[in-house]
């Protein structure tokens, strides 16, 4: 792809861990190529990325039950749990390569090790538990999970579960000791830092971009100083829209013929953050339970232990909303201004189609804060409502998208949607997106770098950045235990490693 003198320059939209995770990648695969990453707030991870609009989880498919799924002979497909397992491995590798270099700081300042439990009541929920547990231990990735349906075991893993119990209740937990916490907040603040020592960097915050136009084999991109109104123009071999919820708007103004028929579905959220030191300390597990029927998956309840800002703290949630806005700093026109006839079928089709949903989010809108304390009671029966404040979460957009035979289908995940030439890629969807950020960058250099790619100096480079570039862990045992041990060993997330983080409260 690249030859001539604007295709050494490329343009990110958006300064969160997908575009800086790109731009981290490309920089050791070509230090000669020019970057501008253009945000238009007036810091780096201000959006998805932020600690408290995140779900923190560095998301494995230990515990969200979303990741698997009950055939009608009652075993367990536990596929996209492995994927997601496996991206996030690649992630960790890229991390720890960095944390070699001496270039991302302190592991312990974005990633913490934090058991992983899934949590279910009652007999019907106790069968299915089991039968992913037992599904899920046949495989390598999953062999250090453990199972319970003894409440004393349960208060030792987590005491919070079972304090002020009624335990006649029928329950299981699994847990996984070696899940993790991860602040992406805060790894995208040091992936920007690092990416601002280049010359050849250059990041334009408070910039937004305003129209985006093919010339050639090149785009033109026309950017807004949101202080000054100072207009720029600038052009590029290769565009990268990874602006989260903004994605698509964006998309939308290219006119990339790839990009039609996509529209989005926003979902906002809400935590209960505890407030209480004493509460916080006595918990130390993400605790993933069931989700409602309808609820979107970033809407699956946890009791969640996160460090944020070097402090330990304990949430609840996320409860879904609905705002028209396509980010937490967007306008309330966002999603009216992206219905185009292109995607009108498809977002009509969702709309008939998934009536449940829209049933959810009606209720979840009109919650009081009593029934959100409820909530909290099937994870934590003593919980104090006076220990526990509302905070806005982050704002997601799902993928709808055409379908043959239904007209349009709302989609979960994420979607790299790219040019037919490479020459632009965006990033569309929401979970489990972070945790698998460098995956899902490796599938945009592929599609959009292909060349390059194929080159011996880009493959060895990779080798070494992601050591399990090109190989399946989910396949081979014995390449997935040393890479993965090294990995842990170098990010503070073995056995043996102390806490790197104080734990005190919000």
């Amino acid at each position: 792809m690249m030859g001539n003198q604007v295709e050494k320059e490329v343009i990110l939209v958006g300064a969160g861990i997908m575009s800086v995770t790109l731009a981290s990648m490309l920089k050791r695969l070509d230090p000669s190529l020019r970057i501008r990453i253009i945000e238009r707030l007036d810091s780096a991870g201000l959006e998805s990325s932020n600690a408290l609009n995140n779900a923190g989880t560095g998301h494995a498919g230990l515990c969200e039950l979303n990741y698997t799924s009950e055939r009608p002979d009652g075993t367990v497909d536990a596929a996209k749990a492995i994927q997601i397992f496996e991206g996030f491995e690649k992630s960790k590798q890229f991390w720890a390569h960095l944390v070699r270099e001496g270039t991302l700081g302190e592991p312990g300042d974005f990633i913490q090790k934090v058991p992983h439990l899934s949590f279910v009541l009652g007999e019907k929920n106790v069968t299915s538990l089991l039968a992913r547990f037992e599904s899920m231990r046949q495989h390598h990735f999953f062999q250090e999970m453990e199972w319970t349906t003894d409440w004393d075991q349960a208060a030792e893993w987590a005491p919070l579960l079972a304090q002020g119990r009624d335990r006649s209740q029928p329950f299981a937990l699994t847990r996984v000791a070696s899940g993790t916490d991860v602040n992406f907040g805060a790894l995208t603040r040091s992936l920007t830092k690092t990416l601002t020592t280049d010359e050849e960097v250059e990041i334009l915050f408070s910039h937004e971009v305003t129209q985006l136009r093919r010339a050639g084999s090149d785009w033109r991109v026309r950017v807004r100083d949101r202080q000054s109104g100072k207009v720029s123009q600038f052009s590029a071999g290769f565009v990268f829209l990874g602006a989260g919820g903004g994605a698509l708007p964006l998309l939308q103004k290219a006119g990339l013929a790839e990009g039609k028929g996509f529209g989005g579905f926003p979902v906002s959220g809400k935590w209960l953050i505890c407030s209480n030191p004493e509460v916080v300390k006595k918990h130390d597990a993400k605790v993933y339970g069931k989700a409602a029927v309808g609820a979107p998956p970033m809407s699956v309840p946890h009791l969640d232990t996160r460090y944020i800002d070097g402090q330990r703290s304990l949430l609840f949630g996320p409860f879904a909303g609905f705002s028209p806005k396509f980010l937490k700093t967007g306008h309330l026109t966002d999603l009216p201004a992206s219905v185009r006839l292109d995607n009108l079928l498809p977002m009509l089709t969702v709309a008939k189609d998934n009536l449940p949903l829209t049933i959810y989010l009606i209720k979840q809108v009109l919650q009081s804060p009593a029934a959100r304390i409820e909530a909290l009671h099937e994870f934590f029966p003593e919980a104090e409502a006076s220990d526990w404040k509302l905070a806005t979460a982050g704002q997601r957009v799902q993928i709808i998208k055409k379908d043959p035979k239904k007209g349009g289908v709302l989609q979960f995940g994420t979607e790299v949607v790219a040019a037919a030439d490479g020459s632009m890629a965006a990033l569309l969807g929401a979970s489990p997106g972070a945790s698998t950020a460098v995956s899902i960058m490796l599938q945009v250099l592929e599609r959009c770098f292909g060349e390059e790619m194929g080159s011996e100096a880009w493959q060895e480079r990779l080798a070494v950045m992601v050591p399990s570039y090109r190989r399946s862990l989910a396949e081979d045992a014995a390449a997935y235990h040393p890479i993965r041990s090294a990995t842990d060993e170098v990010l503070g997330l073995r056995e043996e490693a102390p806490p790197l983080v104080k734990a005190v409260s919000q």
